[in-house]
């Protein structure tokens, strides 16, 4: 029952988007394919939406949007997120194929660039630093208390690691 991710995607490759999705494989348990939309946008667009969405008017580097209140370590199951079901075919039922839509990702390409200069890494390890931190948030996880933190922290470095971007 691990989870297999699926990424909506224009602003990868079909390569880059398949090793992603491999590396977050197995992230939390699910009983159907998981989907995420990923975004790419200008510090103008991200910084719109930080200001509309959380009312801070400033450039930042990635902003998640979950579907749902999935609650960070538990499962994700068809049945109990019946709203973010894609295609849905009656209650509790889903077609063959069918997907479980978790959120949007939105980054700043921009500001990434400017934060792999900045520490001293590849922009390719801050990109997918940024994906992987902002589906961590769509799956529940947070960093506003040191516990919490230390988690994603940790499932951040899991995901990193099976895409051989360790830290340098």
């Amino acid at each position: 029952m691990k989870s297999n991710f699926r990424l909506d995607c224009e602003g990868l490759s079909k390569g880059e988007q398949k090793a992603l999705c491999k590396a977050l494989n197995g992230l939390v348990e699910s009983d159907i394919p998981l989907l995420l939309e990923l975004l790419f946008v200008s510090k103008e667009e991200i910084r719109s939406l930080n200001a509309r969405e959380r009312g801070v008017d400033k450039v930042t580097d990635v902003l998640s949007f979950p579907a749902d209140n999935f609650k960070a370590g538990e499962p994700i199951l068809a049945d109990g997120h019946p709203d973010c079901l894609e295609p849905f075919e009656g209650k509790g039922f889903w077609k063959r194929g069918a997907r479980l839509y978790l959120g949007s990702v939105v980054i700043c390409k921009e500001r990434a660039k400017e934060q792999a200069e900045e520490y001293g890494h590849s922009y390719e390890r801050e990109l997918c630093y940024l994906a992987v931190h902002g589906v961590l948030h769509c799956l529940g996880y947070d960093h506003e208390r040191e516990e919490e933190r230390k988690t994603m922290r940790e499932k951040e470095e899991q995901v990193m690691q099976k895409l051989g971007l360790k830290r340098e």
